[in-house]
């Protein structure tokens, strides 16, 4: 268990130097045409790959948007019904009690994320850190 452990750390770390060298390569590529856009990449690359720091079964539901595209077909499908609204604010308060259930389902039904391995996680990297 322990190798096993030790070797993924590896990999990590060897990922991680990998990333670092690609991202060197492109910004120095790019630098001198989109200057702009290469500071900017700078500045909030960390940001943008934070996607990458959550457990491995966090990964397929973060990068999915079935929920979302879920909720706009339930909107849609609920404002059909009415055809016509009054006015623009009936038509807000429909969708905000839309989201407010659909919230609220998300809450009680079941756990989309398992939080507990994300403790798990955190757990590990004190460890590692210790």
């Amino acid at each position: 268990m322990a190798t096993t452990k030790r070797s993924t750390n590896r990999r990590s770390a060897e990922a991680l130097v990998a990333g670092d060298r690609d991202l060197a390569a492109w910004i120095s590529k790019w630098q001198g045409k989109y200057p702009k856009l290469v500071d900017w990449v700078e500045g909030n690359i960390a940001e943008t790959l934070t996607f990458y720091r959550l457990p491995r079964a966090h990964h397929k539901h973060l990068k999915s948007t079935n929920m979302l595209e879920r909720l706009n077909e339930e909107i849609r499908r609920r404002t059909r019904i009415v055809r016509i609204f009054p006015n623009e604010a009936s038509c807000l308060r429909l969708i905000r009690a839309l989201c407010s259930e659909t919230h609220e389902t998300w809450l009680e039904d079941s756990r989309y994320l398992n939080m507990a391995l994300l403790a798990e996680q955190k757990k590990e990297f004190l460890r590692a850190a210790a």
